[in-house]
């Protein structure tokens, strides 16, 4: 049941409190917003609030460097269009590079079930070295541990990466500003999908294959054409919608957005549907969201599509919320609204 903010009017559910972990602490909603909030930051950061970005934006000698660390522990390991392998490294050269950073170098650790069959991990290492290699990045170091059989599900891969940033860059959520077009690079929801696809044995009609992909291409494409995006945000847990919802908390936006304009493909509708999905919740591995001026969308259009995307303009910054906390307003195909809400977990946990 939700109840309602009187002084703000926001809809919201009931807090939940655990004392034991629960999947909803890893799911990207609000359950892991609260774990991070009440033991991780005041643990790390002194009890200051740090920005929500995707890397950390360090000084260094010459310029800046992103530095971004994360894990992965998708079931299954291997999945239409995609596998762990491919996924750790895809996933963080994209936190590198939603930092407006130039990928690198990445470190890798293998935490590895005993029992595990040796060709399954030279697979999933192959697979990393292909990723590494389109992504233009170097795995450079590593380590590997082994747990007890059915302790480890066979594989979890930690990655950790450095990128340089280039002067006159500045790409953070505390950029964002009103009228700010925003932009998704392509349809949403694929990744979530295929996962579930063949976890849970469902044989859709029409295969789907994640989207899973490296997107430094893409900011580095935005960057030639003389775009530099207000804010970059990749759509991993949660999908677009937990996304959004993040963005305009932090920042303390409303933004409004037409879910007629969203790309979701006919495939991805058909497979949510009938098991009560929302392709707006579920998780995507090779998409992002884009914040720009409004005078650069075309020239952000044209460059993202060169490079290969299908973007699509989607919404708009709104302004400040000043009284109450940012939200995102969805515009949808019946020309009614609602507020789009930040889950307490995920729809679909383990998916990265």
């Amino acid at each position: 049941m939700s109840v309602e903010d009187e002084a703000s009017g926001i809809i919201c559910a009931p807090p939940f409190r655990h004392s034991t972990i629960q999947l909803a602490h890893g799911g990207g909603g609000r359950a892991m917003r609260e774990l991070v909030d009440s033991v991780f930051l005041p643990a790390f950061a002194g009890g200051v609030p740090a920005p929500r970005h995707d890397s950390a934006v360090l000084p260094a000698a010459h310029g800046r460097l992103a530095f971004t660390s994360d894990a992965f522990v998708v079931r299954p390991l291997f999945f239409p269009g995609g596998d762990i392998g491919a996924l750790a490294v895809n996933g963080t050269v994209n936190d590198l590079a939603m930092a407006g950073a130039l990928p690198e170098y990445l470190s890798a650790s293998f935490v590895l079930e005993e029992g595990l069959e040796l060709a399954t991990l030279e697979r999933v290492v192959r697979s990393m070295a292909d990723a590494a290699r389109a992504a233009g990045v170097t795995i450079v170091t590593g380590d590997t541990k082994v747990v007890d059989r059915g302790h480890g599900d066979g594989i979890f891969i930690a990655t950790s990466g450095v990128g340089r940033i280039e002067d006159g860059v500045d790409i953070a959520p505390s950029k964002i500003r009103p009228g700010d077009a925003i932009v998704v690079s392509g349809d949403v929801g694929r990744h979530g999908v295929a996962v579930l696809s063949v976890r849970e044995g469902l044989g859709f009609e029409n295969a789907l294959d994640s989207d899973c992909a490296e997107l430094g291409s893409l900011v580095r494409a935005l960057f030639r054409a003389g775009v530099v995006p207000h804010c970059l945000r990749d759509l991993t847990r949660g999908g677009l919608a937990a996304s959004l919802c993040e963005l305009a908390l932090d920042g303390g936006f409303d933004f409004r957005i037409d879910a007629r304009k969203v790309p979701i493909s006919a495939a991805v509708q058909r497979a949510c549907e009938p098991i009560g999905l929302d392709p707006l919740y579920a998780a995507c591995a090779g998409r992002c969201i884009l914040f720009v001026p409004d005078d650069e969308l075309g020239a952000a259009l044209g460059a993202l599509a060169a490079a290969g995307a299908e973007p699509a303009p989607i919404g708009v910054v709104e302004g400040v919320a000043r009284t109450r906390p940012g939200r995102v307003e969805l515009e949808t195909a019946l020309g009614a609204s609602r507020l789009l809400e930040l889950f307490y977990g995920e729809q679909l946990p383990r998916v990265c």
